[in-house]
């Protein structure tokens, strides 16, 4: 493997969230530090939620003669002892220098390199919190799938953390089931990071050879602390520099920091492409179990994707036309790979498909599997057509707007206008 080159100071690493996705994540990070210490901290900090509970009669750690099985303890604590989220990814063996912290403003404190994962409702709270509390110069990846769309606009999830924190922050997305990848079983994801001009190195870093040289090669990037956003508009964050004696936030660190064998990272740029194919794509598959429900066959599903995967990519042009690309919905784990894992199993083609074998609402299949959760595609659907209607679009994305009148119309209200 190729090196990064030698930088005296090396990057620290922080994972905020610990749920089951979370902890899969920071399983893959704390391995890749733990190899490249040339480059990263060998320990992670992973700021775990409190909570107490205890060690359940299923897991391989249960003693009938252990205070840990007898007694509530602190989720870190136990985090920490057995090397394991026994609550949110029992059975998976987490690396010994990954360490729980309850305390986000300990855990994110002189983190370059900042890993969001944890549920979006969460976001504004824990970003207030951690303000004041991490470098200047952090770069941040958000693991985070969706995005919060309102009648007025379509935000990233990204670029809000970048906003309330006034970092940069991309996305990871992809084909990824979380037990799987704990369990290393093979899969591919997809990391968008454009990263900011300023983060190029200063030419003086890195001498060119003497002679004639264009003017245009001597541009100090790194004195530039504007950058565009997926729109192609001035952002309104105003970057910090990384030193220079951290190896350059980028595409290679990156790749560096969350490759591994069983777990293959594409990076490309295309923040807006990656974050919008998560949440559209939890559309796409409810379509696909509706399809299914009805007992439409197979071939109907495969067209319902088809067709799902085409509005995806107009949305994207349609609205992040400065930034979107096309392949990253044709080509990517986070496009094409993802939209078919959804609607071959994911629950919300699960609890689509049960709505209408059934003949109840979303509502009521949300409420029996999912303890009152809601569905990512039922609320996504619901945005997306209101931001449509807005601007008198529904036509021209047949298949979203059907998927959320198909759930309205299993609500009797519904049901009463004629659907």
């Amino acid at each position: 493997m190729a090196t990064l080159g030698p930088y005296s100071k090396k990057h620290k690493v922080t994972v905020v969230g610990s749920g089951n996705w979370g902890s899969a994540i920071a399983k893959i990070v704390a391995e890749n530090t733990r190899e490249r210490s040339n480059l990263f901290e060998p320990e992670v900090q992973m700021w775990v939620f409190e909570e107490e509970t205890i060690i359940p009669k299923t897991s391989k750690h249960w003693d009938p003669s252990s205070k840990f099985s007898t007694q509530p303890h602190k989720l870190t604590t136990l985090i920490n002892h057995f090397h394991e989220n026994v609550k949110y990814l029992p059975d998976i063996a987490l690396p010994t220098n990954l360490i729980a912290n309850p305390s986000l403003e300990d855990a994110v404190s002189n983190a370059s390199i900042l890993v969001f994962n944890l549920p979006h409702q969460f976001i504004g709270g824990l970003c207030d919190q951690m303000k004041g509390h991490i470098l200047p110069y952090a770069r941040g990846v958000s693991c985070i799938k969706g995005v919060a769309v309102g009648a007025d606009d379509v935000q990233l999830f990204s670029e809000s953390i970048g906003e309330k924190l006034g970092i940069y922050c991309g996305a990871l997305s992809g084909a990824n089931i979380a037990n799987e990848v704990a369990q290393e079983k093979f899969s591919e994801t997809t990391i968008a990071y454009d990263p900011p001009p300023m983060d190029s190195r200063n030419p003086s870093r890195n001498p060119t050879p003497k002679g004639p040289t264009p003017e245009s090669s001597q541009l100090d990037l790194t004195a530039i602390n504007e950058h565009k956003d997926t729109r192609g508009k001035t952002s309104r964050v105003r970057l910090i520099v990384p030193p220079p004696d951290l190896a350059p936030i980028d595409h290679a660190t990156f790749r560096t920091l969350f490759h591994r064998p069983y777990f293959h990272v594409q990076v490309v740029s295309d923040v807006a492409g990656v974050s919008l194919s998560g949440a559209l794509k939890n559309i796409v598959a409810l379509a696909a179990g509706f399809v299914a429900g009805l007992g439409w066959g197979d071939n109907a599903k495969a067209a319902v994707m088809r067709v799902g995967l085409l509005e995806m990519v107009k949305f994207g042009q349609t609205f992040f036309s400065e930034s979107v690309s096309a392949k990253t919905f044709t080509e990517e784990s986070a496009g094409v790979a993802d939209l078919i894992t959804s609607c071959s199993g994911g629950r919300n083609y699960r609890c689509a498909k049960k709505s209408v074998e059934r003949n109840i609402s979303i509502e009521e299949v949300e409420r029996e599997e999912l303890n009152g959760q809601m569905l990512q595609g039922v609320s996504t659907a619901r945005e997306v057509y209101g931001f449509l209607r807005k601007r008198g679009l529904e036509r021209e994305f047949p298949l979203l707007v059907a998927t959320y009148r198909k759930c309205n119309f299993l609500d009797h209200a519904f049901l009463s206008e004629g659907g």
